[in-house]
């Protein structure tokens, strides 16, 4: 499943957001804007929380299986083509930090650990 990949570089998806700092911990690869990391749909008509991927059965990855949302302490986008914006609210609100290709959530931003929502915006 390309969400849970564990080689996040190979994944089709290209939003990768982790639990802790410099890219490490438990991770989740995003390909598509997300109105809510609280209330995702999956197509049963529920909400469900967007959660970290479970890595590591003996000895869990930190953040494995934790809820993304206000979690997320760093991320890269690796898309060529689109920015990457990750909100502070939920439904895409200010403030947010975008990212070009390559480019990583800051711990000295405000979405640093505190992040709702994710979209792809076109340059």
């Amino acid at each position: 499943m390309a969400a849970c990949q564990e080689n996040w570089e190979a994944s089709k998806f290209k939003m990768h957001l982790w639990y802790n700092s410099g890219q490490n911990g438990s991770h989740r690869n995003i390909g598509y804007s997300v109105y809510d990391f609280n209330a995702l749909r999956p197509g049963d008509g529920g909400a469900h929380p967007l959660k970290f991927c479970r890595f590591g059965a003996s000895a869990p990855w930190p953040g494995s299986g934790q809820n993304i949302k206000n979690n997320a302490a760093s991320g890269e986008n690796t898309h060529s083509k689109y920015m990457a914006r990750v909100y502070y609210y939920s439904g895409y609100k200010k403030p947010y930090q975008t990212m070009g290709a390559y480019q990583h959530i800051s711990r000295f931003t405000t979405v640093y650990n505190e992040n709702a929502s994710f979209a792809w915006i076109a340059p």
